[in-house]
C-alpha cells in the first residue's frame, strides 16, 4: 500500500494598497514565484496600481476606505483564502528567505511567523544620500483564520506561538517621502484608537513613534511615558520596549532634556547592557549636551567615548527590536572620529559642571 501523500498547504500574497504603482511590481515580482495566489485590495488609488498588479499575475478588488487598517487587511485576508498568509505593503519586498516560503508548504499553520523588517530611514542631519537601515519583527506570516484588529498599527489577534522566520521583508516606507504622505493619517487615527483603548500601551508607543519621528520631541515623550507606565520594560516585557527606550532617549536630547536623558540611561543601564542602540543614543544626547553647554565638555566626553565605544564592545544586535544597522560598528566608529576631532574644539571651553 503506497503511503498517503504529505498534505500541501497553500500561500497567498495578501495586500491592502493605495497610490502604491512607484513600487508594486517590485513587491509583487519579488514573492511571485514563492506563493500560490497573490491579493491586491485596493482602497482607492489615483494611479496605475490596480494595472500593476494585474499584470503581474494578481487578484485585484476594490475596498471602501472606511480608516480601518484591520477592517481592510481582514477583507483582504477574506479574499485570499489559503492556509497560509504572507502580508505585505507596497513599499516592501521580499529581500530574502524565499526557501523558507516554499518550506511552509509542507509546515502546519499552527504558529505566526515573525519576520525581519529592514527598514530604511534618512540619517538624522539630513546629509545627502544619507540612510540607515533598522530592523523590526513583525509578525506578517499568519494562519489562514488569524485576523487584524485596530485602526492603524493593527495586531493580528491569536494565542498561536510566535516563531522568529528567517526571512526578511526590506521597507522604503520610512523615507522622508514617504512619512511625509502618511504624516496626519496616521497621528489621527493613532488618537481615536487610544480614545477607544486608553491603557494600550503598544498604541502609546506608536503614537510616540510619529511624534518622535516628524520631530515634535514633547508630545513624543509624554506618549512613550504613558507606554512605559502601562507596560514597564523588563526582561518579560514585548520586544518593542527596546526601541521605545531607545527612542525616550532621542527625544530627550531633541528637547533639550539632557539631564533627564542621562537618568533615565542610568536607571536602564542593566536592562539594555548589551543593546548598541542604547549605548548609541546615550552617546549621542551626551555630545548634543556637550555641545550646547560647552562647560560640560570636559566631564561629558570621556562619556561620551565610552558609551560608542561599548557600542563597538557589543557588536551588531539585529535581533533586537528597532536595531539600527551600524551602531555596532561603522556608525559608532564614525562618531568616534567625529569625536576626537571635536576635542581640540571643546575641551579649550571646557569646565567642570
Amino acid at each position: 500500500m503506497r503511503p498517503k501523500p504529505a498534505r500541501l498547504y497553500r500561500i497567498a500574497l495578501v495586500m491592502i494598497v493605495r497610490n502604491e504603482a512607484a513600487g508594486l511590481k517590485r513587491t509583487l515580482d519579488s514573492v511571485r514565484r514563492h506563493v500560490d495566489r497573490m491579493v491586491v485590495l485596493d482602497t482607492g488609488s489615483s494611479d496605475r496600481t490596480r494595472e500593476i498588479a494585474r499584470a503581474a499575475g494578481a487578484r485585484v478588488a476594490d475596498f471602501a476606505w472606511c480608516d480601518d487598517f484591520a477592517a481592510a487587511r481582514n477583507a483582504a485576508l477574506d479574499l485570499a483564502g489559503a492556509d497560509w498568509h504572507l502580508v505585505l505593503d507596497g513599499d516592501e519586498w521580499l529581500s530574502d528567505g524565499a526557501q523558507v516560503l516554499a518550506a511552509l508548504r509542507t509546515c502546519k499553520p499552527d504558529f505566526v511567523g515573525a519576520l525581519r523588517v529592514d527598514s530604511r530611514h534618512a540619517l538624522e542631519g539630513g546629509e545627502p544620500g544619507g540612510e540607515a537601515i533598522a530592523s523590526s519583527w513583525i509578525s506578517r506570516l499568519l494562519p489562514g483564520a488569524v485576523r487584524y484588529r485596530g485602526r492603524v498599527h493593527e495586531q493580528p489577534q491569536h494565542a498561536l506561538p510566535v516563531r522568529r522566520l528567517p526571512v526578511t521583508i526590506g521597507h522604503s516606507g520610512y523615507l522622508p517621502e514617504a512619512l511625509a504622505r502618511k504624516a496626519d493619517r496616521n497621528a489621527r487615527l493613532l488618537q481615536r484608537e487610544i480614545a477607544d483603548r486608553p491603557d494600550d500601551a503598544y498604541l502609546w508607543y506608536q503614537l510616540g513613534k510619529d511624534h518622535d519621528v516628524h520631530g515634535r520631541a514633547a508630545a513624543a515623550l509624554d506618549c512613550f511615558a504613558r507606554a512605559e507606565t502601562l507596560q514597564p520594560c523588563g526582561p518579560e516585557a514585548p520586544g518593542w520596549t527596546h526601541d521605545l527606550s531607545v527612542r525616550r532617549l532621542h527625544a530627550l536630547k531633541c528637547a533639550g532634556r539632557h539631564a533627564e536623558g542621562i537618568e533615565l540611561a542610568s536607571a536602564q543601564m542593566a536592562l539594555w547592557s548589551d543593546s548598541p542602540d542604547f549605548f548609541f543614543a546615550l552617546g549621542d544626547l551626551m555630545l548634543d549636551w556637550a555641545a550646547r553647554e560647552p562647560r560640560r565638555a570636559g566631564k561629558l566626553l570621556p562619556m561620551i567615548e565610552g558609551a560608542w565605544t561599548r557600542c563597538l564592545e557589543i557588536g551588531e544586535r539585529p535581533e533586537l527590536d528597532g536595531a539600527v544597522h551600524g551602531r555596532g560598528g561603522e556608525l559608532a566608529r564614525h562618531n568616534l572620529a567625529l569625536l576626537r576631532s571635536l576635542r581640540a574644539e571643546l575641551a579649550p571651553a571646557a569646565q567642570p559642571g
